[in-house]
């Protein structure tokens, strides 16, 4: 008897493979780029934050345009060595594209972008896996959240997150001190969870940049301050 195609089990975890026509435009991408914009900066991303990043592309889309995707694309798309970059030494800010990183092309003078990059951050609550940033304790008795006591409906939830509380008279209390998180610790689930209701956050969006290249030459940064390697 044939198996039966009704009972298949579908994976929605399940997603496709970035195939050629996806490489090829991102390369296409990258280069277009180039030949508009006279600067490339090389920038890495931490606590990345889509909604905000979104804010920042729309704030910069007159003059600028961030490009972001597989490293070895990008790599690709600039030139992986002096016989095939697209540009003279372009090849040796693709050599630096490791990890989070991404690519800025701009027209605004380097003045400014290290301002925006400098000033930008963005504090959001932390995700499971990520370091706390400090210590959290909490003291034993009635808790309180920013909005004042917690609502009832809460202390199954804190329950579940290991915390020691009970509903007295419809007040959420703490039966005994409790310490959510240690600095440094790396945060679960549960902390994570804690640590949003009582709004504290621990993880900042930011970007650093990493290097320049602007007519051939190119610069490495220190800091966030731009250092001119073999410039006079």
């Amino acid at each position: 008897m044939p198996k039966s195609k009704r009972n298949r089990v579908v994976h929605l975890t399940k997603t496709k493979k970035k195939g050629k026509e996806w490489k090829e435009g991102l390369i296409s991408h990258v280069r277009q780029a180039v030949e508009e914009y006279p600067t490339v900066y090389l920038f890495r991303y931490y606590n990345m934050r889509t909604e905000s990043f979104k804010e920042l592309r729309q704030e910069l889309q007159e003059s600028s345009r961030f490009v972001m995707g597989s490293n070895k694309m990008l790599q690709v798309a600039l030139g992986k060595s002096e016989s095939d970059e697209l540009r003279t030494n372009l090849s040796e800010i693709g050599a630096r594209l490791k990890g989070h990183s991404g690519l800025f092309f701009t027209k605004l003078p380097r003045e400014e972008v290290v301002r925006i990059f400098d000033e930008f951050g963005v504090e959001d609550y932390a995700r499971a896996g990520s370091k706390a940033t400090h210590a959290f304790r909490l003291q034993a008795g009635p808790l309180s959240g920013p909005q004042g006591p917690l609502p009832h409906t809460l202390e199954p939830h804190l329950r579940k997150c290991n915390l020691p509380t009970r509903l007295n008279k419809g007040v959420v209390e703490l039966l005994a001190d409790h310490e959510v998180c240690r600095e440094g610790q790396v945060l679960d689930p549960h902390q994570v969870a804690v640590l949003r209701v009582f709004d504290i956050k621990m993880a900042t969006f930011k970007l650093k940049l990493l290097a320049v290249w602007q007519g051939e030459l190119v610069a490495f940064a220190c800091s966030l301050y731009i250092v001119a390697k073999g410039i006079a």
